[in-house]
């Protein structure tokens, strides 16, 4: 292959790796989390700066968030208090984090990215006991709440934990979904599909505020983000039937194999 040759050809292959890697984003993100661990990389490959990557990856990613809360509206409206709160949270937490992220040069955002990666990672790897214990705490509150014991969550410390949270989503965001969870479920919530839909509102508005700073501050690099936006909504599209099929260990093991070699990965480029 000539000099020329090899030169056209580098080009196109990080395409196709951003747009296939933005359509697994997609399958992971709708069945277990998770999909920045491929899509944040595959922008970065592109020869961007890695700030720029990050909120690149933010804008592309949060529309099939929005339409999650579609799937939760049910839930949200019977529980509209909680979810003003965690939005709150989510807006407040969110617009600091992003702007944070713009005030930290790139060289810095750079080394803290194999840890950021580790610590998702990490978070995805205890999900699976953390989720257990979760269960066993809220059946022992069941069983208090039968004898006539109350169990009512206290709003502001949530509040406060659900922002430092949202600071992390907007500052980078991989693997706060099951955080929130947790800090939920910690907090009294015990329905599960009451925890998701007020998980995806903090969720959803922290990357949502995060997604129109970076827009505003230009720092979105919108041919790469429109291509990775379309392959991940396709994949997210195309994830249902595997939902069904794969089981959550095997997808969450996919999930921190991923992250983990991601993570070392960029430990090795430093």
């Amino acid at each position: 292959m000539t000099h020329v040759q090899v030169l056209f050809a580098a080009p196109s292959l990080r395409w196709v790796w951003l747009v296939a890697a933005a359509f697994l984003a997609g399958v992971l993100n709708a069945v277990a989390g998770g999909g920045s661990f491929l899509s944040f990389p595959a922008l970065l490959g592109m020869n961007m700066l890695p700030v720029q990557a990050n909120a690149t990856n933010t804008v592309a990613i949060w529309p099939g968030q929005l339409t999650s809360v579609a799937a939760y509206r049910d839930d949200v409206r019977r529980n509209l208090s909680s979810a003003w709160l965690m939005g709150l949270a989510g807006l407040a937490g969110g617009s600091v984090g992003a702007v944070v992220l713009l005030s930290t040069p790139q060289r810095t955002f750079m080394r803290l990215v194999p840890w950021l990666l580790l610590g998702a990672a990490s978070t995805f790897a205890v999900s699976g006991p953390v989720s257990r214990a979760l269960k066993r705490l809220q059946v022992k509150r069941a069983e208090r709440a039968a004898e006539g014991e109350e169990f009512a969550p206290r709003r502001l410390p949530l509040f406060v934990v659900a922002m430092v949270v949202s600071f992390y989503v907007g500052y980078f965001g991989a693997g706060a979904g099951f955080v929130f969870m947790t800090v939920l479920a910690l907090f009294g919530y015990q329905d599960i599909n009451v925890i998701n839909a007020l998980k995806v509102v903090a969720n959803m508005l922290a990357n949502g505020i995060a997604f129109v700073i970076f827009i505003a501050d230009g720092q979105v690099v919108w041919r790469y983000c429109l291509a990775a936006m379309g392959a991940a909504a396709i994949g997210g599209y195309a994830s249902a039937s595997m939902a069904r099929r794969v089981p959550q260990p095997v997808l969450r093991g996919l999930v921190v194999f991923i992250g983990l070699g991601m993570a070392a990965w960029f430990f090795v480029r430093q």
